[in-house]
C-alpha cells in the first residue's frame, strides 16, 4: 500500500495566477487538495475608514483603487449612492457618457479577465490580443480624462467634463472592430480541445449553492440565474435599452469564460443603442450644492460592475463626510466559495478555479 504524507504548499502572495499579492495555504495527498484556506489582507489599504474623514467629492480617487480594473463603475456607484441620497438629477448627456463609459469599462475588463486567463492555463498568444483590442478602449479613456487606469472621471452630479470633439464618433468605430475581434477570439480559443477539456466540468456547483455564497455576476448566472442589476432593478439609463443577459446550465469554468464573452457582445449591442440615440450637447453636471452634504440617514445603492453586484452603503449625519462607509465588493464576495470547490482538486485546477472566478485582490481587500 502506497503512503503519502500531507504536504502543505503556500500559493502565492507573490504567485502571478493569484492576480495580486493574495495567499492561498493548500494541504494536499499527492496532487489531491484537502484542504485550502485563503489569506486575504495583504493589499488592504483602509479606504473605508479613511473616507470618514474625506468629502465626498474627496472619496472618488480612492475607489479607482479598488477595482483597478474597472474603475469607472466603481467611481459611478458612489455617486450614484450619493445622488440618490440627495435627490439630485443628472443631466441626460451626462448619465449617457457615463453609461458609455461603463459599457466600455466592462468590455475592457473583461479582455483583461480572458487574456490573463488564458495565460494562466497555458496559451500565450491570447494575452497579447486581448491586450491589443482593450488598448483602444484605454486610449479613448486617455482622450476623455486623460488617465488610463484610474480614472476620476465621474462626479456627484454629473461628470468632470464633456467628451472632447470626435471622440463619440471613435467609440462608434470600435463596435464593428470589437464585433470582429470576439469573433477571431471563438476560433482562436473557445473551440480549441486543450482548452475545453482544461475547463469543462472543473469548479461546478449549482444555483442553490451559488446563492448561499451570495454569489453575482458571471458566477450566479452560470447556474442559470437569471440576475442583472442592469434588468432586474435598472439604474441610470439601463431601462431605455434592448439586450439579454446570458446564463448557463452547468455553473463550471466553461460556463463562465462563455458568459463573459457573450457580455462583451452584449455591452457592444447597448453601445450600439447609446450611439444612436446620444443627446446634443448640452450641461453634464446637475445643480449641485457647493458642499455636498447628504441628509442624515443611510442608503444602500447597487450596480452591476464585470464582476458583479458592487453597492455603496452610506451613513450620514448630515454632514460633509460620511459617518461610515461600506462597499460590497463582489470579488472579496465571490472569493468565499473557493474552499469548497477546490477541495478534490488537483493544483492543476486550482489556477484554473481561481482564475475563473474573477477576482482583482484591489477589491478583495479594500
Amino acid at each position: 500500500m502506497i503512503r503519502t504524507e500531507e504536504l502543505l504548499l503556500n500559493v502565492g502572495p507573490q504567485h502571478p495566477s493569484t492576480h495580486g499579492v493574495f495567499r492561498i495555504i493548500v494541504k494536499l495527498d499527492g496532487e489531491v487538495i484537502t484542504e485550502a484556506t485563503p489569506v486575504m489582507g495583504y493589499l488592504h489599504r483602509g479606504t473605508e475608514k479613511l473616507a470618514e474623514n474625506l468629502t465626498y467629492t474627496q472619496i472618488i480617487p480612492y475607489t479607482d483603487r479598488m477595482d483597478y480594473v474597472a474603475a469607472m463603475t466603481n467611481n459611478y456607484v458612489l455617486c450614484y449612492a450619493v445622488e440618490s441620497m440627495m435627490g439630485l438629477e443628472v443631466p441626460e448627456r451626462a448619465e449617457y457618457l457615463r453609461l458609455v463609459v461603463m459599457e466600455l469599462q466592462r468590455i475592457a475588463s473583461h479582455l483583461v479577465w480572458w487574456g490573463t486567463y488564458l495565460l494562466d492555463i497555458g496559451a500565450m498568444s491570447p494575452f497579447l490580443y486581448a491586450f491589443r483590442d482593450r488598448e483602444k478602449i484605454i486610449d479613448l479613456f486617455n482622450e476623455l480624462c486623460g488617465a488610463r487606469l484610474t480614472y476620476n472621471y465621474m462626479r456627484v452630479g454629473g461628470v468632470k467634463w464633456d467628451a472632447p470633439e470626435g471622440w463619440l464618433d471613435k467609440v462608434r468605430d470600435l463596435i464593428p472592430y470589437m464585433e470582429e475581434k470576439l469573433k477571431e477570439y471563438d476560433r482562436l480559443v473557445s473551440g480549441n480541445e486543450i482548452f475545453l477539456a482544461r475547463i469543462r466540468g472543473v469548479g461546478a456547483y449549482d444555483a442553490q449553492t451559488a446563492i448561499g455564497y451570495g454569489l453575482s455576476g458571471a458566477n450566479l448566472r452560470c447556474t442559470g440565474v437569471d440576475w442583472d442589476l442592469r434588468k432586474n432593478a435598472p439604474y441610470s439609463l439601463y431601462d431605455r435599452f434592448e439586450f439579454e443577459v446570458p446564463t448557463g446550465e452547468r455553473g463550471d469554468c466553461h460556463d463562465r469564460y462563455r458568459i463573459r464573452l457573450e457580455e462583451i457582445r452584449q455591452s457592444l449591442h447597448i453601445l450600439r443603442q447609446a450611439m444612436a440615440q446620444f443627446p446634443e450637447p448640452g450641461p453634464t453636471m446637475g445643480k449641485v450644492p457647493r458642499v455636498i452634504r447628504p441628509p442624515a440617514g443611510e442608503i444602500y445603492a447597487a450596480i452591476e460592475s464585470p464582476r458583479g453586484e458592487l453597492g455603496c452603503h452610506i451613513v450620514s449625519r448630515g454632514k460633509a463626510e460620511p459617518y461610515r462607509l461600506k462597499f460590497r465588493r463582489p470579488s472579496f464576495v465571490n472569493l468565499q466559495i473557493l474552499p469548497k470547490l477546490l477541495v478534490g482538486e488537483t493544483m492543476t485546477n486550482l489556477i484554473t478555479i481561481l482564475g475563473g472566478i474573477d477576482i482583482v485582490v484591489g477589491e478583495v481587500d479594500c
